[in-house]
């Protein structure tokens, strides 16, 4: 067969595209960037949901396509991907020139909640392109997802970090329920979809195996991950209202809101057509982590929280220091160690206080950069520097019984660390 996949290098389309390419189907590759590699198999076309044309001049490109399978989806909006733009003008559009191209099914990857009690702008927008498909008149298939876990999934990688705090925060107790779905085997019905193994039209809810509380759920991918149970303690909902309020009003684009309203709703659903489609029983989240993986994915998760704490207890260091600086340590005694280390009386004040606030700018933009190599680059040149300094004009400071200057060592150690997985990060295709 010959499949259409819009968003292929996406989370879904991407698992999707490699089970429909192990099958042997031709693939059309539909995405506003070409995939880095093709396969003999497939071939890429251009096509932007933000920039789509007429359908009359879109539907010549899709003749010969026998499904068409729409995996593109946002959960963050920019200034041009829009919920509106992504999620329900384009593709409406691309199923007009579908039609007009007599493609044979579409398979619309919508979600789980995108229907007539929708609230959140995500789940509006995904149930107005899914109802104007059901109207369009072309076989069709509204597949509709519950949470998804994948190792390489953005909320997986979310979910798995939480799991592995030694706390568990738990707005509202963490009572929501959720059912969540492995990706391999939401791909395999979505492949089951497109290849007409189940004779089916209309929506079909996707989920797993088990419906179970969100404290539940991370207590599981706990176990999985090697870890003994959490601790867990309940925040009021209210908190949970503020704390996506703040996200809200200081990120551009955020949907924190939105996004914990939908949680608090609840994301279940029957199994019955997922177990049809497997052809079994879907996996249940005791079973989504193998025991291969279980290492590799608790370090990454607990590396997604303990950096933020490396980096802001590097931060506490340098602005403390420039605070103790400014005036909290007497001015004369730092005068006075400034004499030992050589520097003129006229150039002392300069040093002190210059020192305090280039101390106190590099904590705030430890905090508050995103890009920071050059930032660690500039921390370990100052601390090198200062500990040269040290040596050569106050050497009993390596002696001290405080180690003031020994404690130099961890801290290079922490930048040094901090350099290497921002520039691992920045390289990462």
């Amino acid at each position: 067969m010959q499949i259409l996949i819009t968003g292929p290098t996406g989370f879904i389309g991407g698992h999707l595209r490699a089970r429909l390419r192990a099958g042997g189907h031709a693939l059309v590759l539909a995405s506003r960037r070409a995939p880095a590699e093709l396969d003999a198999n497939e071939r890429w076309l251009p096509l932007d949901f933000a920039a789509l044309p007429p359908a009359a001049s879109l539907a010549p490109q899709l003749e010969g396509i026998d499904v068409a399978v729409n995996a593109v989806g946002i959960f963050r909006e920019g200034a041009v991907q829009t919920f509106d733009t992504v999620h329900a003008r384009g593709p409406i559009a691309f199923f007009e020139a579908c039609v007009a191209a007599r493609v044979k099914r579409i398979v619309q990857v919508s979600a789980l909640g995108a229907d007539a009690e929708a609230a959140s702008r995500f789940h509006l927008s995904k149930r107005a392109a899914d109802e104007a498909l059901l109207a369009s008149g072309i076989e069709a298939v509204v597949a509709q997802p519950s949470l998804v876990f994948g190792a390489d999934g953005a909320s997986s990688r979310l979910f798995l970090m939480a799991a592995t705090l030694p706390l568990l925060p738990l707005p509202a107790g963490g009572r929501q329920r959720v059912q969540p779905i492995h990706i391999d085997d939401l791909t395999e019905a979505l492949a089951a979809l497109c290849e007409r193994r189940v004779a089916r039209t209309g929506r079909a809810v996707l989920v797993g195996a088990e419906a179970l509380p969100i404290v539940d759920y991370l207590q599981t991918l706990r176990r999985s991950l090697g870890l003994g149970p959490a601790a867990t303690f309940a925040l009021p909902a209210f908190m949970g209202d503020a704390a996506a309020r703040l996200v809200d009003a200081t990120t551009p684009h955020a949907f924190a809101l939105e996004a914990w309203a939908m949680l608090r709703r609840g994301n279940e659903g029957p199994v019955e057509t997922t177990r049809e489609l497997l052809g079994r029983a879907p996996r249940a989240p005791a079973a989504f982590v193998a025991p291969g993986q279980a290492a590799g994915l608790r370090i990454q998760a607990q590396i997604a929280w303990l950096l933020p704490v490396l980096r802001f207890s590097i931060a506490a260091v340098w602005i403390a220091t420039g605070i103790v600086s400014f005036g909290v340590y007497p001015a004369a005694d730092s005068f006075a160690l400034l004499e030992r280390a050589g520097v003129p009386a006229a150039l002392r004040p300069l040093a002190l206080y210059g020192a305090a606030a280039l101390d106190l700018a590099l904590g705030v933009a430890s905090l508050l950069m995103r890009r920071r190599r050059w930032l660690w680059l500039a921390q370990i040149a100052l601390i090198l520097g200062y500990t040269a300094i040290i040596t050569a004009r106050l050497p009993e400071f390596w002696l001290h019984p405080y180690g003031p200057v020994l404690k130099n060592l961890p801290m290079l150690a922490a930048l040094w660390l901090l350099l290497e997985l921002d520039r691992r990060e920045a390289t990462r295709p």
